[in-house]
């Protein structure tokens, strides 16, 4: 095999059989790992160049600009393919994700090559996410080469490995060159394998470069390596190849000769060494790390000479590249040009859901603000607050939006800047609202509406009224907010605004719920949903994902929470909305409690416990968390749950005083001191009339009824925690059965008062691992004269590879067994649902997607060998 390929036919074969999986309509994804250097890209170029000619194939490249082009290496994939998603591309972004699945559904087989992931933008990685579950069923293999060591934690790319990991896809991890294939190379150069391989540790691009250094020379790094070749070369080639190794991208033939002119010639001898090669109608570098050493060697003003002879280039083409001029502005320090093009590129950007590329181009901008007039200047800072705020920065969204509304008002009183004015309060007061500043962002949102009070109806009075009635519903003032969520729906639809639209049934459906009925609510989010998700606008769609995910736990409806929630954190994760994904993780891990899986929760709240600056999500953080803590017995609940309930006062919002309240509540009970819960009682239940509050209302009622408070049922409460109220603990225990809420169950079964219930109960709380609860049932057991008390489980040590939970193990070892999900939930006492939840965390944890492949991950376990 060619040097390059050595010690990859298995490599090869992978890949090959992975597309033959392909070929019969299982589709799937091979991902190539390896570090700068290692082969990766020549693998895959080999591995294009043998396909027979039956399959269809379709490469795209990520370039490491500032902020690439959004799609951009989709748009070089299938650039004149005239299919479905080469159309799309030139329209509106949620178009692309369907035109992409339909572009792999053909009847040849098709590989989708993406070169260098790593440096994808955010609406390629969420096309690529979309992809990846629906790949099963297409006859296409998606093959992605990346580094890993820039993957560090919160890389987008995460999202994208975590996502193919439900495919099984096929991983192929190159590994370094062995001394023999070096020793192979070197021979064939006349030189020691050993001191190459010394040097190189066996990375096919330092070695080949190497030992294209003269014999008398051994340089120790790859920068070196380099430079020492192009070196090696006649001046005007190296000055030329010095203004190329500032372009991260391809150089096509009307850029090369704009940049080079007559000097072009001068790289016939480049390429003859091997230094850069000729590549779809455009000039590169043989590797991306030789164009890098090149760079780095550069003197810094020369750099910086160079890049702006691009700009230069790059702004007298018939159609710029806006995101490339972007890039190289910035390196000329051109701040003139970046002020120009970088706005609109973070626009275009952000309309294609590349929010982080958009961010990175409105970063570059405000560093050169002040070559701005005031009111260009306040447009910046207004677009970079937004994109703030979308990226879950808040505090600085909030000093973004107040520069803004203060630059705006040094000019004009036209009605445009009337109306700009307005829009900026509108949006400060979203910012205020997610720091926890309810106070402040209520002003600025009445303010809004006064501005434009004396205006005609449009666009931006509908904004400040939608956003004057969400400010009241959220801050508990629900029946005063219908009238103006009406009035907001009506200048909506005037202005046509399907975004404003699903805004105001958003919030109408939290105030319906609360003051009027849930059923209308729900029913309410529901359309929100739906108007928001056919219209394309995704940050309205994962509101209602996510208060309607809120609604159901509020009412009790775990189930459909379930499926809601899980929706919701899939549209915000592709879509890049990273502060609703949060949320709704909090969300999802106060699920987890219900369901009994205490150990996923408890780790994935801590994890993300909020740091540095108060955020409007922190109450309902720290109080899921708190509440857990408590129940564990564990000495900060009592600690974390103050900060929650103080937190959310400060707020003024209901639910999380609600929560963090409940929480209180509980952790009264469970040590014995009712100060705590007397003052949640006085702050909450005159909040409770409503019926939205059944639910919570309930289960706060029944945790005072432990704490030795009084509490009586009430018209619709719920059976559980009515009947528990009346000390009906069997109808309590049964209606908590059926809901599927173990913990629930267990303390009613503590309260029955007979040995047997009682026993029962404790055996569940001691697999929670609910130290105050299970001791308060031991104590019980002993004054009803129990003298054989179940001892505290202690797990026995098993294989746990992945680390699944005791719980998760139990499931395992009876999924193994053949036990369907129904027998195993009776012989676990677990309710079916919970059972299918911890199914889905084994299948997450383990990368299957079946229960024979977990069966067989499990046996391996069990016997190794």
């Amino acid at each position: 095999m060619p040097a390059g390929l050595l010690e990859r036919r298995d490599d090869l074969r992978v890949l090959r059989a992975a597309l033959d999986r392909a070929r019969s309509g299982n589709g799937g994804a091979a991902l190539v790992a390896g570090e700068a250097g290692i082969g990766k890209t020549s693998l895959v170029r080999r591995f294009v160049a043998e396909l027979p000619g039956d399959v269809r194939v379709l490469v795209g490249v990520c370039d490491d600009l500032l902020a690439p082009r959004a799609l951009g290496a989709l748009q070089e994939a299938v650039a004149g393919t005239g299919g479905p998603l080469e159309r799309a591309l030139g329209g509106g972004p949620e178009a692309v994700f369907d035109a992409a699945v339909a572009q792999l559904r053909s009847p040849r087989p098709t590989v989708l090559v993406l070169d260098d992931v790593q440096w994808a933008d955010d609406a390629t990685l969420d096309v690529l996410r979309y992809l990846a579950r629906r790949l099963d069923g297409l006859p296409a293999l998606l093959v992605l080469t990346y580094r890993p060591e820039a993957v560090v934690p919160g890389h987008p790319l995460e999202r994208l490995l975590g996502a193919l990991s439900g495919t099984s896809p096929a991983t192929l991890r190159l590994a370094p060159l062995s001394p023999e294939a070096v020793d192979e190379l070197a021979r064939r150069a006349g030189r020691d394998g050993a001191s190459v391989h010394a040097v190189t540790g066996g990375n096919p691009f330092f070695a080949t470069e190497l030992l294209a250094v003269p014999p008398g020379e051994m340089p120790t790094g790859v920068s070196d390596t380099v430079l020492a070749r192009v070196r090696a070369l006649e001046p005007e080639t190296v000055a030329a190849l010095e203004q190329l190794s500032v372009v991260p991208t391809l150089v096509d033939g009307a850029l090369s000769e704009a940049l080079l002119g007559e000097r072009l010639a001068a790289l016939v001898t480049a390429e003859e060494r091997g230094v850069v090669v000729l590549r779809d109608g455009g000039l590169a570098f043989r590797h991306e790390l030789a164009r890098r050493a090149v760079e780095a060697a550069l003197p810094g003003l020369r750099r910086r000479a160079l890049n702006a002879r691009v700009v230069q280039a790059l702004r007298g083409a018939k159609a710029p590249d806006v995101e490339r001029i972007v890039h190289h502005a910035v390196q000329a320090g051109d701040g003139a040009t970046i002020v120009e093009f970088a706005p609109g590129a973070a626009r275009a950007a952000a309309a294609a859901g590349s929010h982080r590329q958009a961010l990175a181009h409105l970063e570059a901008a405000v560093a050169h603000a002040d070559l701005l007039g005031p009111g260009a200047r306040a447009a910046l800072f207004d677009d970079w607050a937004w994109e703030l705020y979308l990226a879950h920065r808040f505090a600085d969204a909030v000093r973004a939006g107040r520069t803004a509304l203060a630059l705006l008002e040094r000019v004009g009183d036209a009605p445009s800047h009337t109306e700009a004015v307005a829009a900026v309060l509108v949006r400060l007061s979203r910012y205020l609202f997610m720091t926890g500043e309810g106070e402040e962002a209520e002003r600025l949102g009445a303010r809004a509406v006064a501005t434009l009070e004396s205006s005609p109806a449009g666009p931006a009075l509908a904004a400040a009224t939608t956003y004057h009635g969400a400010g009241l519903v959220l801050t508990g003032r629900s029946a005063a907010a219908l009238p103006v969520l009406e009035r907001a729906r009506e200048l909506a639809d005037a202005a046509g605004r399907p975004d404003l639209a699903s805004l105001v049934l958003n919030y109408r459906g939290l105030a319906r719920a609360e003051v009027e009925e849930a059923a209308a609510g729900v029913a309410d989010l529901q359309a929100a949903l739906s108007v928001a998700l056919a219209h394309g606008s995704d940050e309205s769609a994962a509101r209602a994902y996510c208060n309607l995910g809120e609604l159901l736990l509020s009412l009790g409806r775990f189930a459909d929470a379930d499926e809601v929630v899980a929706a919701g954190i899939a549209h915000a994760a592709e879509h890049d909305l990273g502060q609703f994904v949060y949320l709704m993780r909090i969300q999802e891990h106060r699920l987890q409690t219900f369901h009994g899986a205490w150990d996923e929760a408890e780790a994935g709240l801590a994890a993300t416990l909020p740091k540095g600056e108060p955020g409007m999500f922190d109450a309902f953080h720290l109080s899921a968390y708190g509440r857990l803590r408590a129940r564990r017995g564990q000495p900060d609940a009592r600690e974390i749950l103050t900060r929650a309930w103080d937190a959310a006062r400060r707020q003024r919002l209901p639910l999380a005083i609600a929560h963090s309240g409940r929480g209180l509540v509980e952790w009264s009970w469970l040590n014995g001191d009712p100060g705590p819960a007397q003052e949640v009682a006085d702050v909450l239940l005159p909040r409770m009339d409503g019926a939205g509050w059944a639910f919570i209302r309930g289960g706060l009622l029944r945790h005072l009824r432990r704490a030795g408070l009084p509490a009586e049922p009430f018209d619709g409460c719920p059976t559980g925690y009515a009947a528990g109220l009346r000390a009906d603990w069997r109808t309590a225990a049964t209606a908590w059965e059926r809901t599927g809420d173990g913990y629930e169950r267990a303390l009613e079964l503590v309260d029955s008062g007979e040995v047997g219930p009682t026993t029962e109960g404790l055996v569940v709380l001691d697999e929670l691992r609910a130290v105050p609860a299970a001791d308060l049932a031991r104590r019980r057991l002993r004054a009803l004269g129990a003298t054989r008390l179940p001892r505290r489980s202690s797990p026995v040590r098993r294989p746990n590879p992945a680390g699944l939970t005791e719980r998760q193990l139990d499931v395992l070892e009876l999924l193994a067994e053949g036990a369907t999900n129904a027998e195993i939930a009776d012989r676990l006492h677990l309710s079916v649902r919970t059972v299918d939840h911890h199914v889905g965390g084994i299948f997450s944890r383990l990368g299957t997607r079946s229960r024979r492949d977990a069966a067989a991950v499990h046996r391996t376990w069990a016997d190794p060998a």
